[in-house]
């Protein structure tokens, strides 16, 4: 029987990661690495596993050091892991426990989490432990009241702890190296771990050395480097792609030892094994409930990924009820006025283990609908894209994202496939996003339809604004024909949203008519003095970044090939 050493306890992120690896092998746990690499060494083990790289930490360096310095061995193969951290205490906070003063766990747990704990409990003291397992044990029996652990759920429920935050690090894999004996043999897809030992100084080195792969079209898929630590000397380290004996391959390693490098044994082979992807998939298939335009260019685009995708509406020939039976994932897609309706309506038909993501512009009440009309075990996301399905990409486009205490692996899941595709990530809470949506979209979209109802009311010749508009008057003029040139009932639905959007309209209204009344009656200091104020509170590198987008702005407007006549 294959046997396997490395760091536990049962339910570890590395027991997890060799059960998956060789699910029917025999599992050796430790708690110190270098006792994993003694059961290597001393033939106890056939395998080690180790963690070498996370995507919240980048190297895991002291693991990934000793498989540098291993003397026997051979990298040969990769498991990436989504790594789903929890918060846990004896009893909950919000419900009578005691507050939590003191947080323990592992050290690369503290590394990978430090933005939730700075951000939820900037005063608790971290307690270290190398034995996660046994500090949970001595909480328990010693009843430690205000101690919470952070670890995987697994764990956290094996012992009996109050879950108190599912996956508080969204984006968080962990890649774990397999060591073997003998080196991997060819898969067809293979990539080569290669270190440097201790390099001289010279100039160009590392343009040289990668000059080496470039020059052969060898594609590198990693590049490390750092100064060793007992001769301060630069190591480099670097994947690439291919097998250690594919002919191009080792041509370029012996030609950067022998001749770029000029030193016998400068390279180190740590091995080859078959390409990894961090890029790790738990959901399998996606189903949407809204079968309009912007549901079908999502659909489209999941399909792209691989995933499954299911649109359903009242006129598909799967239903909504059909559809949320073979998914994992829901998505609510539908004109903002009913969104809450029909979470309400299909909520309950979620089970345990799915998730419910809200692609919708008005988030409270949306949120707030989707947590009393789904079970416990559902994840909930909230999802605003700030583009419409006439949008070729999402690059660089805005996407506002509002996480709950339910968001899980799988709404991380899908806000990795929006930052794969290049969208412009917010995370806001409730109200903050319901506000900031009522400066970006309420009050200019109430803005344009009173600008053009005005313009109706006066009977004004819509050939005659061009004429009489400076550049910076024409910015509300587009922004109006932006918004008649479009489907009426998006922009209602905007204007029509609850939630903390409408203080910015019922604001801005109360403080425009301060302004006719002072403008009216000759108050220019006054006004002077408004816009003094405003000014002093908008940050100057606001300013002049909208200054400069202007000025580029303008600078189009004034060609003549977009005057319109």
């Amino acid at each position: 029987m294959l046997s396997i050493a490395t760091l536990g306890p049962v339910g570890s992120d590395s027991h997890q990661a060799a059960c998956q690896y060789a699910p029917g092998a025999e599992l050796l746990l430790f708690n110190r690495i270098a006792d994993v690499l003694a059961a290597f060494r001393d033939g106890l083990a056939d395998r080690l596993l180790i963690p070498v790289y996370n995507t919240r930490e980048g190297e895991i360096k002291d693991y990934f050091r000793l498989v540098a310095r291993m003397e026997q061995g051979f990298w040969v193969d990769n498991i990436v892991l989504p790594i789903h951290l929890s918060l846990g205490a004896l009893a909950n906070p919000d419900k009578g426990g005691a507050e939590i003063t003191t947080i323990v766990g592992r050290g690369s747990v503290f590394r990978q989490c430090d933005e939730f704990i700075d951000e939820h409990y900037p005063y608790a003291t971290l307690m270290k432990v190398p034995d996660i397992e046994a500090a949970m044990t001595a909480i328990k029996s010693e009843n430690k009241q205000g101690h919470a652990v952070i670890d995987s759920e697994e764990l956290v429920k094996k012992h009996g702890f109050t879950l108190i935050a599912r996956e508080v690090v969204a984006h968080n894999r962990t890649r774990f190296a397999i060591i073997g004996r003998e080196l991997a043999p060819v898969s067809g897809y293979d990539a080569t771990a290669v270190i440097t030992r201790p390099l001289r100084d010279r100039v160009g080195m590392l343009a040289d050395i990668l000059g080496e792969f470039t020059r052969r079209g060898i594609n590198i898929l990693d590049l490390q480097s750092e100064n060793d630590i007992k001769t301060q000397k630069l190591q480099i380290y670097v994947e690439i792609e291919g097998h250690v004996n594919d002919r191009m391959l080792k041509d370029a390693l012996q030609t950067i030892e022998k001749v770029v490098i000029q030193e016998d044994d400068s390279l180190k082979v740590l091995g080859s094994f078959p390409r990894v992807d961090m890029r790790v998939k738990k959901i399998k298939a996606f189903g949407f409930i809204g079968s309009g335009a912007m549901s079908k260019w999502f659909a489209d685009r999941l399909q792209n990924e691989g995933y499954k995708t299911l649109v359903t509406g009242r006129s598909t020939p799967v239903t909504p009820e059909e559809m949320i039976n073979q998914v994992d994932v829901v998505a609510v897609c539908v004109p903002i006025s009913v969104t809450s309706e029909t979470i309400r309506n299909y909520g309950p038909l979620l089970r345990d283990g799915q998730a419910l993501i809200i692609l919708a512009g008005e988030s409270e009440n949306t949120i707030k609908a989707s947590l009393e009309s789904t079970s416990p075990g559902v994840e909930v996301m909230f999802v605003h894209n700030l583009w419409g399905p006439q949008a070729l990409t999402m690059k660089e486009k805005n996407a506002a994202i509002v996480r709950t205490h339910r968001s899980g692996c799988f709404c991380s899941e899908f806000e990795a496939f929006l930052y794969k595709h290049g969208a412009d990530i917010n995370h806001d809470s409730a109200s903050e996003h319901d506000l900031l949506m009522g400066v970006g979209q309420k009050l200019p979209t109430t803005i344009s339809v009173a600008l053009a109802k005005t313009l109706r009311e006066h009977r004004i010749n819509c050939d005659d604004i061009n004429s009489h508009s400076t550049l910076t008057s024409l910015y509300g003029i587009l922004a109006m024909a932006r918004v008649h040139n479009q489907n009426p009932r998006t922009y209602a639905e905007i204007m029509a949203t609850s939630g903390d959007g409408r203080k910015i309209v019922r604001t801005f209204a109360k403080n425009l008519i301060l302004l006719i009344e002072l403008a009216e009656q000759g108050k220019i200091t006054e006004l002077t003095t408004i816009m003094d104020e405003n000014t002093d509170f908008m940050p100057s590198s606001f300013l002049q970044a909208r200054m400069k987008q202007a000025k580029a702005v303008d600078e189009l407007m004034s060609h003549p090939n977009m005057k319109i006549y």
